[in-house]
């Protein structure tokens, strides 16, 4: 009953001294009601038998005993409330990152741990500034932690999405990212060394050249993934195309200073956004959207083959069946008869989308033949159905050319 006696008359005393004091009044307030705690657990031991100098220490056990408890008990509570709330909103199809639910139920704990536990070493000054600053480092941690799994469950929503907007808003993520880690580490070292964060970010003014060289390639590459984005250039799963960097496959990821790109031998290649901006790229999502993919060959004949046909050619191509006998009367260069034919096969052709253009052209004359271009577009897009087609279709139009009386240019080897 002494020792009660005595905490009343304390506690009176703190009364008209905290009243003094309006900067510490949440410190005292809360200093006061420990101290009825402290009364009250020293009552408990001094009753079981306990006395001497084992009173505090026992005491300060049986304290941090009862926060611990507290803290486990609020970690539970909170992680019940979340489960609950995931499971409502899991009903309407939507997904939690499991590393943004565990962040936020261990923050919960350490604020409990953070409130209370300095207030049982208010008097030692030492181990409660101690105690307080691990906590607070921890708690910083912690929402830190969160922040960014918040910023990655976005990732994992859009992640099969392939807009420009999508694009942008992942750019800026990366950003937000790096900025909470660079604001976490100056809380953390504020708290560390006790001053205010406020004169860190004051001081680091001093340095904004030295971190403009450190971000440099963060900097540089936001703006160069803005303006890709922004300007509708590039989307992951797009087929790219970088002659001076090796690039040429499907794009996987874009961040803020890569992309990168698997290439169909499934090397995988990284360019900068920089390098796509400044220099050129093709991007063959317009060709994989639209109704065909574009043919553009170029074969030389001989000049000496061009000619006037004759009573024997004439009478060949009508025997094979290129052409009927009043189509063939007058005087026919074979290389038009070449050329007519070419189309008309290609018009019938079921590999090739006659609703686009399809034309065989004559262009200008070289030391090394006559071109002729062959320009149409396969309806079937993908790479190796591709490749097949057009090798059957131009094989064909080699194989019939020595019927026209035409020959393909071969420059003659040096002996």
């Amino acid at each position: 009953m002494e020792a009660l006696g005595e905490c009343t008359h304390f506690l009176s005393i703190s009364d008209r001294f905290f009243d003094k004091s309006s900067t510490f009044v949440a410190f005292n307030k809360g200093k006061k009601e420990m101290e009825v705690i402290r009364c009250f657990v020293e009552e408990i031991i001094i009753r079981c038998g306990v006395h001497g100098a084992g009173v505090p220490i026992l005491r300060h056990v049986l304290l941090i005993v009862v926060v611990v408890l507290l803290a486990l008990l609020s970690y539970f509570v909170a992680r019940r409330v979340i489960l609950l709330i995931t499971k409502v909103v899991s009903r309407k199809g939507l997904k939690w990152n499991q590393a943004l639910l565990v962040s936020v139920c261990r923050v919960v704990p350490a604020i409990v741990v953070w409130k209370l536990l300095p207030l049982v070493f208010y008097q030692y000054h030492m181990v409660r500034e101690l105690v307080a600053r691990v906590t607070a480092i921890y708690i910083t941690v912690m929402v830190t932690r969160a922040f960014i799994a918040l910023l990655n469950s976005f990732d994992e929503i859009t992640a099969s999405k392939r807009s420009a907007k999508q694009q942008y808003l992942k750019s800026l993520r990366g950003v937000l990212k790096i900025v909470a880690i660079f604001m976490a580490a100056i809380f953390i070292i504020a708290i560390g060394i006790g001053r205010s964060p406020m004169t860190l970010f004051a001081g680091l003014g001093a340095t904004s050249a030295v971190l403009m060289l450190v971000f440099q390639d963060t900097i540089s590459g936001l703006v160069a993934g803005i303006r890709l984005t922004s300007n509708d250039m590039l989307h992951k799963g797009d087929w790219i195309t970088v002659p001076k960097s090796n690039v040429d496959g499907i794009v996987e990821e874009i961040s803020l200073t890569t992309v990168k790109v698997r290439n169909f031998d499934n090397t995988i290649v990284t360019v900068t956004p920089q390098t796509l901006v400044e220099d050129s790229f093709q991007n063959w999502l317009g060709m994989q959207q639209s109704a065909g993919r574009r043919v553009k060959r170029m074969v030389y004949y001989d000049f000496r083959s061009v000619k006037v046909i004759d009573d024997s050619l004439r009478k060949k191509l009508v025997d094979k069946g290129y052409f009927k006998a009043e189509e063939l009367a007058g005087n026919i260069v074979n290389m038009a008869l070449y050329r007519r034919f070419i189309e008309q096969y290609l018009s019938h052709n079921a590999y090739v989308n006659t609703d686009m253009v399809y034309i065989v052209c004559q262009k200008e004359a070289t030391n090394a033949g006559l071109p002729l271009e062959f320009y149409f577009f396969l309806r079937d897009k993908e790479w190796e159905k591709y490749e097949h087609q057009l090798a059957e279709i131009m094989e064909y139009v080699y194989a019939v050319t020595p019927d026209f009386g035409l020959t393909i240019y071969e420059a003659t080897p040096v002996q």
